[in-house]
């Protein structure tokens, strides 16, 4: 099990970031060669990303990047170009505006190609696709199964914002429009996604909040995400990704509720008994289950 409570984003036409990032916390790190990086930049990134995967220490993360979106023009030089000049050290690709199951097909193929070329198991480069516009929710079910590559769906609210018309001040905060809905604005789109992201077997993860100084408000965004089901969240700074972690990791009570939980199944199995109690209450099936979720994550993360 791979933790990804925090996925921090690095501009890769920034070589003097990539260094730091990797010395952080966060679970993913990723260099991106879309929305953060200047069209006349974006031949030198890539040389950057390729530089970093074969040159850099990852701290046992997968080496990572973000590629244009399928219908720009830089998208089958980003694929190709840094596949093949990273060979075996690339882990993770992250793709943005999957608007169909199609698109991740037509990157599997040509990851197979790659790795047959460079002699490498196929299927070793991972993906990661972002749900960012009113076609791909649509589609998120047939998205989250269209390969067996992909890792997790990531949830984009700036540009499904903007793909549903939908007014947006700032990327992931709350606004003036925020007050005057009576609800959470996002809630059908997030908690979409982590129904057809758990369906599938993957992981799901939050966009970004905006403001990397306002720790309080991205706290209260991290909870609102875990509390429908997120494995993690977005970082765009490294000042986020203490948050992020905590609020995505399971905290002592819960630990304490989940050893509980699972002792008291064990004792009761032993027994041939199938009634459970913890604390004179009864426990059924789905307790045990998100106990041990709790557990699982807890190892994963290195708590316990």
């Amino acid at each position: 099990m791979r933790v990804e409570r925090s996925e921090l984003s690095v501009p890769a036409s920034r070589p003097d970031m990539i260094g730091k990032a990797l010395a952080t916390g966060a679970d993913v790190v990723f260099l991106d060669l879309e929305d953060s990086v200047a069209p006349d930049e974006k031949e030198e990134a890539r040389a950057n990303v390729i530089r970093a995967m074969r040159e850099l220490d990852w701290g046992g993360r997968p080496a990572a990047y973000r590629i244009n979106a399928l219908d720009t023009p830089f998208f089958y030089r980003d694929l190709i170009e840094v596949a093949e000049g990273a060979g075996e050290r690339l882990g993770l690709i992250l793709i943005p505006k999957v608007d169909r199951p199609e698109d991740l097909y037509a990157v599997d193929v040509l990851l197979a190609g790659v790795e047959r070329r460079l002699g490498l198991e196929v299927g070793k480069i991972r993906l990661e696709a972002q749900i960012e516009t009113a076609r791909g929710l649509a589609n998120a079910d047939a998205i989250a199964r269209a390969t067996s590559r992909l890792e997790t769906l990531i949830f984009g609210p700036g540009d499904y914002a903007a793909s549903v018309r939908m007014p947006l001040e700032n990327i992931g905060m709350a606004g003036e429009w925020d007050e005057l809905y009576p609800g959470h604005r996002f809630h059908y789109a997030m908690h979409r996604i982590v129904v057809a992201a758990r369906a599938a077997g993957v992981k799901a993860v939050d966009g970004p909040y905006a403001d990397y100084r306002d720790p309080d408000g991205l706290r209260r965004s991290c909870q609102i995400a875990r509390s429908l089901g997120f494995d993690g969240k977005w970082c765009i700074h490294p000042a986020q990704i203490g948050v992020v972690n905590e609020v995505f990791s399971p905290t002592r009570r819960e630990l304490e509720w989940a050893r509980k939980v699972v002792a008291a199944y064990e004792e009761a199995k032993a027994a041939g008994s199938g009634a459970v109690s913890v604390d004179g209450r009864m426990v059924d099936a789905a307790n045990i289950r998100m106990a041990q979720n709790a557990l699982d994550l807890a190892r994963a993360a290195g708590m316990l």
